[in-house]
């Protein structure tokens, strides 16, 4: 789509006294073979409300040139890291083996497949789905459900979302510390504080988890993600014995789990939105995730 301009010089002499000299003017015109009376119209116009007693144009060109179409104006809003870094032999959850990263391939190694001065690094890792910041899809609890390739991006990215803050309080969130939060199409991000302890002994010591209560009503209440920044979305004690009442009734509710969140405390309590992504994983639950928010400057 072009839009029109009219370049030219003029002398313009004012009823009220006075002249204006002008080069290379530019004015916008409808079409291109506007003509020049219509451009000393427009030249005129743009003068007012002094009057013009007689204006002459020269060197008259028109060209166009692309229109710019404004598009709607994006709001500011600043980025917020909720992943932890994955390194070499770091353990996430105990008694799970801890990742090996190594080169398949190293820069040194490359160079004399490549042109002198072109070098890559091809990378390797062996680890465990559980292992950093992950995502849980219904597959991890149930062998017939959703798998990290089902799983559709309106449920894991760009989600209004809230922060239940429950840091210094009791182990179990319950449905009663719940119960005055909007849940409902929104990631519930669980801040309780256990991420102080992360990749040290005590992580996993009395570790701050979602009651049973909590998440039949999350449930009830139509959440679309739950995560938490502790060891485990379930009571792990022994005291506990196996059971996960929190993965069983949100994976089979088609709720994703992110556990092992970390950096909660930055984040405002509403109006910002979460994104979780795993790669699309036929076959598996778990996978790391690249957690954050973007909330509004």
């Amino acid at each position: 789509m072009l839009r029109y301009r009219a370049e030219f010089d003029a002398e313009v002499t004012f009823t009220d006294g006075g002249d204006l000299s002008a080069r290379r003017f530019q004015v916008d015109v409808p079409h291109a073979d506007v003509t020049e009376a219509e451009i000393t119209e427009r030249l005129i116009a743009l003068l007012a409300p002094r009057p013009v007693d007689r204006a002459r144009l020269s060197a008259v060109r028109v060209f166009g040139e692309p229109a710019v179409i404004p598009g709607p104006r994006r709001a500011r809003t600043r980025f917020v890291e909720l992943s932890h870094v994955i390194r070499d032999g770091l353990t996430t959850y105990p008694g799970l083996p801890a990742p090996q990263i190594s080169h398949y391939l190293s820069h040194a190694e490359s160079r004399d497949r490549y042109a002198p001065g072109t070098e890559f690094s091809i990378d390797r890792i062996s680890m465990v789905g559980n292992t950093g910041t992950y995502l849980d899809s219904p597959f991890h609890r149930y062998a017939d459900g959703t798998d990290l390739a089902g799983l559709p991006l309106e449920r894991l990215a760009e989600l209004p979302a809230v922060v239940v803050r429950t840091a210094g309080g009791p182990r179990g969130v319950t449905a009663e510390t719940l119960g005055q939060v909007d849940v409902a199409g929104r990631a519930v991000l669980l801040h309780t504080g256990g991420d102080r302890h992360w990749a040290t002994r005590d992580y996993a010591v009395n570790a701050p988890y979602l009651t049973r209560e909590g998440a039949q009503d999350l449930v009830d209440r139509g959440a679309a993600l739950v995560g938490i920044d502790a060891v485990n979305i379930d009571d792990i004690s022994a005291q506990a014995h196996g059971e996960r009442p929190a993965h069983s009734l949100l994976l089979a509710a088609g709720i994703p789990i992110v556990e092992h969140l970390t950096n909660l405390a930055a984040l405002p309590v509403h109006g910002f939105r979460f994104t979780a992504t795993p790669p699309r994983v036929a076959g598996f639950g778990t996978f790391p995730v690249r957690a954050y928010a973007t909330v509004p400057a």
